[in-house]
Order: C-alpha cells, then sequence, then structure tokens
C-alpha cells in the first residue's frame, strides 16, 4: 500500500504504537494517535515522538468523524481484535494491520521469524548472534524488545531481519511472509485474549500463511500439534527433537547435536561446549541452528557462535550467592509451562516466588513439576490465592503469602539455608504490578542485592 498522504489510526502509544506512528510519518502518511485510556496524558505522549511530522493525538474515545475519515487502523500487540472498537473498523471495511505488517511492508531484506509460548526470546537472541556474526546488515526485532518498525527505515535488500513475534502480533499480519520460520512449542497461553486453546493454535500456525514451497519452517517434533501441522504446513518442514533420531532434521543424540539433511549427517556440536544450561535450552540451540542453516549460514560459522552464545537476562538468570544461597531471575517465566522449565534447571533445593496478573492458567502442572525440589512457595500478586489453592489440591503445603516482591525476597532471604537456591519465576505475567517482566526482573536483582 502507498501510506504517503494516507490517514492512518494508531491505537495504542506504547513502545509499538510511537514506532508505527514515527515509521508512518517518515512514510509521508498522517498518523493519528489513539489511546482508550481517557485520561492519557497527551502532552507525554508527544514528547516520545521521534521525528517532524503531524500527529493529533485521541484518548477514551474517537470522534466518528475522525473515523470516517480514515485509510488504515495500525493495531499495537496489546489491543485487543474483538474490541467493539476494533470491529467496527473490520465492518467499515478499513485495512486493519499490526505493526509487524506495517515494518514488513515498508522494510526490505528477507526476514527470520520465531514464534511459540516458551523460549522464543532465547532462540531470537542465539539466532540474531549467529546471524550477525555471518552477515553484515542484521537487526533483532519484535517482541524481544526493538519494535520492528523501529529499524525498518534502515533496511537494506541485504538486510536479514531476525523477529521474535508473538500471538498477539501474527493476529494482524496480510502479507508478512519469512523466509525461514519457527514454531518452537504450542502450550496453554495467553487464554484471556484468545479465549481457546484451538484459537491460540490456529493464530500461532499464521505464521507460515504466506510462505510458499521454497521457504522453510522449523517445528518442534515433540510437540503433537505441530508434528501434525507439519503434515499439512506449505514450506519445507524441518523438524528438531530433544528426545529421538530424525530421518531427517536437527536432533540429540546422547550429548550431541546432529543436523541430518537429505544429503547428509552433519555434526553440531556437544552441549557440554554451550554456555546454556537445560534440555529446553538445547531445544532452542536445534531450532536457531536449523533456521540458520537453511538461511545460507555455513555451519563452521554456526559452531563458533553457538559457543560463544550466554544466556538471555530474565531467563533463569544467574544473579549473585550470598550467605550460600544462590538467586535466580526467571521473570520472563511468564506462564506455568515456562515456569516448569526454570524449576527443571534448578539442582538444588529451591524457594520459589511465583505469582502475579491473572492470565487464565491452570497452575496444577506447574506444581506437579516441583519434584521434592521446592521448600517453600513464596506468592505475590493477583494470583496467589489461586496458586494457593492449585498448590494445596496437589498436596503442597508450605507456602507464604506476601504483599509484594520485595517482601517475598526477604522472607526467601531468612527462610533460606546455605546451599538452597532462590528463584523468581512466576509463572504468570506481570502487570498489575510492573510495567513488564523485564522490570519485575530488574526490581528482583535490586531486591537481592540490596539485602
Amino acid at each position: 500500500m502507498e501510506l504517503r498522504g494516507k490517514k492512518v489510526l494508531v491505537f495504542g502509544t506504547g513502545k509499538s504504537g510511537i514506532g508505527a506512528a514515527d515509521l508512518l510519518g517518515l512514510e509521508g502518511a498522517c498518523p493519528i494517535l489513539f489511546d482508550g485510556k481517557a485520561d492519557l496524558d497527551k502532552e507525554a505522549v508527544l514528547h516520545k515522538i521521534n521525528g517532524n511530522y503531524e500527529v493529533s493525538v485521541y484518548a477514551g474515545e474517537l470522534p466518528a468523524e475522525v473515523q470516517e475519515s480514515l485509510d488504515l487502523v495500525v493495531l499495537s500487540p496489546g489491543v485487543p481484535t474483538d474490541l467493539p472498537l476494533v470491529k467496527s473498523f473490520y465492518a467499515q471495511g478499513l485495512p486493519v494491520w499490526g505493526e509487524v505488517e506495517l515494518a514488513y511492508q515498508t522494510g526490505k531484506g528477507e526476514v527470520l521469524a520465531i514464534t511459540g509460548t516458551n523460549g522464543k526470546t532465547t532462540t531470537t537472541a542465539l539466532l540474531g548472534k549467529i546471524m550477525k556474526d555471518a552477515r553484515p546488515s542484521v537487526f533483532v526485532v519484535g517482541n524481544i524488545g526493538t519494535p520492528y518498525t523501529s529499524k525498518a527505515p534502515e533496511m537494506t535488500e541485504d538486510t536479514i531481519t531476525v523477529a521474535e513475534i508473538s500471538s498477539f502480533q501474527l493476529e494482524t499480519i496480510e502479507t508478512f511472509a519469512p523466509k525461514v520460520s519457527a514454531i518452537l512449542n504450542i502450550t496453554e497461553d495467553h487464554l484471556n485474549r484468545h479465549h481457546t486453546m484451538e484459537e491460540y493454535i490456529r493464530v500461532k500456525e499464521l505464521i507460515t500463511k504466506n510462505q510458499t514451497s521454497d521457504d522453510v519452517c522449523v517445528l518442534n517434533y515433540e510437540d503433537e500439534v505441530l508434528r501434525e501441522f507439519g503434515k499439512k504446513a506449505v514450506p519445507k518442514v524441518v523438524y528438531f527433537s530433544s528426545v529421538r533420531k530424525l530421518e531427517e532434521g536437527i536432533y540429540l543424540d546422547g550429548d550431541q547435536i546432529i543436523l541430518k539433511t537429505e544429503k547428509e549427517e552433519i555434526p553440531v556440536v556437544k552441549t557440554g561446549e554451550l554456555k546454556l544450561l537445560g534440555q529446553h535450552n538445547f531445544e532452542n540451540v536445534m531450532a536457531a541452528v536449523a533456521m540458520a542453516y537453511y538461511a545460507g549460514v555455513d555451519m563452521e560459522s554456526i559452531r563458533k557462535s553457538i559457543c560463544e552464545f550466554t544466556a538471555v537476562e530474565h531467563r533463569i538468570e544467574y544473579v549473585t550467592e550470598k550467605n550460600g544461597v544462590v538467586y535466580y531471575n526467571d521473570s520472563k517465566g511468564t506462564n506455568p509451562d515456562a515456569a516448569i522449565k526454570g524449576i527443571q534447571a534448578m539442582n538444588r533445593p529451591t524457594l520459589l516466588i511465583g505469582g502475579g496478573y491473572d492470565k487464565e492458567s491452570s497452575y496444577d502442572e506447574w506444581i506437579q513439576a516441583f519434584d521434592g525440589k521446592v521448600r517453600y512457595l513464596v506468592l505475590i500478586g493477583q494470583t496467589k490465592e489461586k496458586i494457593k489453592a492449585a498448590a494445596e489440591k496437589n498436596g503442597f503445603y508450605d507456602i507464604i503469602l506476601c504483599e509484594d516482591l520485595k517482601e517475598a525476597v526477604q522472607v526467601c532471604a531468612q527462610k533460606a539455608n546455605p546451599g538452597d537456591a532462590v528463584l523468581l519465576s512466576p509463572a504468570c505475567a506481570s502487570w498489575g504490578q510492573f510495567d513488564n517482566y523485564e522490570q519485575r526482573g530488574d526490581m528482583f536483582k535490586e531486591y537481592v542485592r540490596n539485602l
């Protein structure tokens, strides 16, 4: 779509919304910023704008005459597509894009895109390192923290964009077509947004919507949903497995990762050479390796990059040791399945801090995964009573309820014995108490260091 002169509503005034407005301004469009919060500080929003373009800001309600004048709507990822206002845009026949679609249509080069319930950020960061080590122009964008729209103007035909794409972002793609995509896994998450598991799965699988048979999709063979999806997917499917040898694909054989193509068997790396711990991370490595290999990077370069890579901040991140107690920040464990990976990575008695915003998840499997490791479950946030009830139903009673994260850290410090671990792995989103999981993780680290 030619954007010059078009009136475009950007719904949402956070990082993504501002990035979209700035890109639209550069493209010669007329952006209009809108936020559903009636008490929005419009001046503060205007101060975030980067660029020399005219922009108007509306809050609370969108005047009918403004809506009628629009040519396009760009939704921020946090805006549900089933809001009455968004439905009225569709009814009006307006194109409704997400910021990923806007960035894709204005950016250049090839895209490597990753989605999945868990492991996205580690895999994206790792693939980003592999590509940066091998190619001159690489951007790592999306759900990982840098809005795709903020980098689109800098892209050339030689650019490789490595993008972490959430289900919220996939809902609003139109032409977005990665050269190589990956779906790492699908477990229950964001049902407050997507309402049913079937809809969540459908949206995740949209990452391949515009891929052709010349493109590649990397899938987890051990995920039954994805194994079935692979049978009908249009792009060439490359599976990874941490459990079995594959006829073709990338797999873990003992302590060795092996890539098997139609023509050859390539030893990739021994797990002991990696700085990442745990089977879930070996799966992330396999996905990133397969994506890079099918994007044309030679194996020697891939091997060097993956051996140098260290863990992502907020994902089972070592913080410090105090009085013989080791503290880990797993604030990115924002759903039960991710938090299961966190507790599985612990190799000592653990005091576990959990709880937060309620995404309507079930906590039974998380509690069943404690496996005798958890000495105390210390709960905070909106879900603390719900998790307490789930824990007691599953026979776990060593539970402490706290008002906030600061108190939880202090309680853990008092209760921990030398040789224990304290793990923040909440199994819940951070909203309500924090702006995002990064802020929650940063505050945890600050509280721990101030003990």
